[in-house]
């Protein structure tokens, strides 16, 4: 059952805020949708956004002007919060990059976070459920992109789950968390000391394992201040060289990290994937 929080009309459309009980997560999650006016006689096509560290359902929907030009295509947007939170869930107020705000996208399966930190399933199970009950929306016609954190778990699962994800893109991803410290503190946490288990959830690594026959969008920037201690855009322009993925890295001069970065070029990623989904 979903809970509408609120809602305000944009570009013809109406963008969403939602609560729900999730099972996986076993809290409230919350997420927000934005739905194109073709969906009031039609069912559209799905671009499923996830947002990076610190974050919420909020920034990308509020920050990005990303309404603007799905609206054009008449393709609806969905952005999920970064992780569970709650006054019972573990990690509030802790530390920035591990626990709320801090999901990485992943199954946890370590004390204290199993219980809540179900991430990966969430996004590709529990959420596309919800939406495709309770929206218009084609099933077997979804996306996904996301920035840093959400960058990464983009291209986690449009690698893993190719087969129901027609597209993928990213901006500034951590593209090799295995070798960076976000991903070491975070993997850690919620996977354990065995780094056989993280390479499940590092797309330099997937790309080499698993292949993938589409192309790939990824634009960073050259003034991002993550750019050469965690980001490691080269490490996925090889494995995707080795393994003959075509990949489209553009390194955009003089931008960060930062939504003014993403507001620039939210235009060109939506374009790419409306070539998959149209």
């Amino acid at each position: 059952m979903l809970n509408i929080i609120s809602t305000h009309k944009a570009f013809d459309g109406k963008v969403g805020f939602f609560s729900h009980a999730s099972k996986l997560n076993a809290c409230t999650m919350r997420f927000s949708v934005f739905v194109p006016k073709e969906a009031e006689t039609q069912a559209v096509p799905v671009l499923y956004w996830l947002s990076g560290l610190t974050c919420t359902e909020e920034n990308f929907t509020i920050k990005a002007n990303a309404q603007r030009f799905a609206s054009q295509f008449g393709i609806m947007l969905v952005a999920p919060d970064t992780s569970p939170r709650g006054e019972d869930i573990p990690g509030k107020g802790e530390s920035w990059d591990l626990g709320q705000g801090a999901g990485f996208y992943v199954n946890a399966t370590q004390s204290p976070w199993s219980k809540n930190y179900q991430m990966y399933d969430y996004v590709t199970q529990e959420l596309p459920e919800l939406i495709e009950t309770n929206f218009k929306v084609i099933p077997d016609c979804k996306s996904i992109f996301g920035h840093s954190m959400g960058g990464h778990g983009a291209l986690v699962i449009g690698i893993r789950e190719s087969e129901r994800y027609r597209s993928v893109s990213a901006f500034a991803p951590i593209t090799h968390p295995c070798s960076v410290p976000w991903g070491e503190k975070a993997f850690t946490a919620y996977l354990g000391e065995d780094r056989k288990a993280w390479e499940a959830y590092d797309a330099t690594l997937l790309v080499k394992k698993l292949g993938y026959d589409r192309p790939i969008l990824v634009d960073q920037g050259t003034e991002d201040q993550f750019l050469k201690t965690s980001l490691r855009p080269e490490n996925l322009e090889k494995a995707c060289a080795e393994a003959n993925v075509k990949l489209e890295l553009r390194y955009q001069k003089g931008y960060d990290h930062s939504y003014y970065f993403i507001s620039t070029f939210i235009q060109d990623h939506i374009r790419f994937h409306s070539k998959f989904l149209l």
